[in-house]
């Protein structure tokens, strides 16, 4: 891959032409330049390899509290004055926006290294070549893979009247592999920054094992079972706490928090965390207003401590605002094992869980959620698995089931197709809802 992204001098540039040709008394750009490719891979063969160059701008105006936008893809200084001339026409015809601040005055931006070489230069015919081996590996078990192998290098910038700005390159690389059979399948997934970090060959093995080990699954009964959850599945229950931590539904009192900041909400051996400079995460120095993020501690030792603060909120509490919690960390401060096969070889019995999917809210009041399992359901007893079991749907809240936390490993690499990608540690729980039982 070519790397022919915006440098930052030409997104200054951009950034001048825009805001040299408004009129509006406060005018913010935002700015990205994406170049990727993709490798889509079924029936153990590649089926399509799509490369795509997204250049975009955007900008918002006010006059007073009269809000307008517009955007483009043409960078053409003909065409960036038309878009602040239509941006400023909206404004002028919109209604106020109570909620709307000028922008943030300049910020100072840590440094997180969101570039590798390794992934901007990986070609269509080098995705190709990683992909082979995941093919081999299906066929080689009589499996059916299918998945994803992509890389995508990208610019994003932001600029304000007010001062502000702020410029980074990042690259991201994804790997995704579903191992299927005729009644089992096994499933990994991971992104990176560095595409040689993604640990491919790990994860396809685990994947192949799991489709293996999954045919002619037996059924047990749905009830309240003793759990061992593996990071994507952790990622599944645990992400909806992050979407539950504003600050605007903590005050109105809808919030499955309001009250409780301050209070013991998890197993006060539960610490959750983000850190936007972490290398295996996919974080970054500054959000989409131009706010600086931070390493921030949102639950201690169990305690609720902090809340996220969009602009307007924290305005009204006399408080600094918070960069939306992503690139999170949950650490687990007591002992620890390494691996999940050890989490496994410590269990009496339990379900152990892969991934879940298709999970939606039932009562934002407790934070319940309700989806089913994927891709590996196994019963452990005794140290080993034993046998594959049918699917579940589960019922429960993480403010539930994650109050005791029987044992845990070290924060790992955890994604899924709904959840973005954060360190979370596979645990065992003592008592997780699985509602029922699925056909499959």
């Amino acid at each position: 891959m070519a790397l022919k992204l915006a440098s930052e001098s030409t997104f200054k540039r951009i950034a001048d032409t825009i805001l040299s040709a408004s009129k509006a008394e406060h005018t913010f750009v935002s700015f990205n330049d994406s170049e990727s490719s993709t490798l889509r891979f079924a029936n153990n063969q590649v089926v399509q390899n799509v490369s795509v160059r997204e250049p975009g701008v955007s900008v918002r105006v006010a006059f007073g509290q009269k809000v307008g936008g517009a955007s483009t893809n043409r960078l053409d200084t003909n065409s960036l004055t038309t878009m602040v001339k239509q941006a400023e026409t909206i404004a002028r015809l919109a209604p106020d926006d109570p909620e709307y601040l000028p922008p943030l005055p300049p910020q100072t931006y840590i440094n997180v290294p969101s570039f590798r070489a390794s992934t901007a230069s990986a070609s269509p015919a080098d995705l190709a070549k990683r992909t082979r081996p995941v093919i081999g590996a299906c066929e080689a078990n009589k499996l059916v893979g299918a998945g994803i192998f992509s890389n995508g290098v990208s610019a994003r910038g932001v600029a304000a009247s007010s001062g502000l700005f702020g410029y980074a390159q990042s690259t991201d690389s994804e790997f995704s592999l579903t191992a299927a059979a005729d009644d089992s399948s096994g499933w990994t997934y991971n992104s990176h920054r560095d595409i040689d970090a993604l640990d491919v060959d790990r994860r396809t093995r685990r994947a192949v094992d799991k489709a293996v080990r999954s045919k002619e699954p037996r059924e047990l009964p749905a009830g309240h079972y003793p759990v061992i959850l593996e990071p994507a599945a952790v990622a599944g229950v645990f992400g909806m706490f992050f979407f539950s931590a504003g600050a605007k539904s903590y005050y109105k009192g809808d919030s499955a928090l309001a009250g409780k900041l301050g209070s013991t909400i998890l197993d006060t051996r539960l610490t959750v965390r983000t850190d936007p400079a972490n290398p295996d995460l996919m974080g970054s120095s500054f959000d989409q207003q131009g706010l600086a993020t931070r390493p921030m501690v949102w639950v201690e030792n169990g305690v609720l401590k902090q809340l996220f603060y969009d602009r307007f909120t924290a305005k009204e509490h006399n408080v600094e605002p918070t960069p939306f919690p992503s690139a999170g960390v949950v650490s687990f401060g007591g002992p620890t094992v390494s691996t999940i096969d050890d989490l496994i070889a410590q269990t009496k019995k339990a379900i152990l869980i892969t991934n879940f999917w298709y999970i939606r809210s039932v009562d934002p009041a407790d934070l319940t959620i309700t989806g089913m399992t994927r891709d590996g359901t196994f019963l452990v007893e005794d140290g080993k698995i034993v046998c594959v079991v049918k699917n579940f749907r589960f019922h429960d809240s993480p403010l539930r089931c994650f109050q005791t936390v029987d044992a845990a490993t070290a924060p790992l690499e955890a994604i899924t197709m709904e959840r973005g990608k954060m360190l979370l540690p596979a645990v065992r729980l003592p008592d997780f809802h699985l509602s029922s039982v699925t056909k499959f």
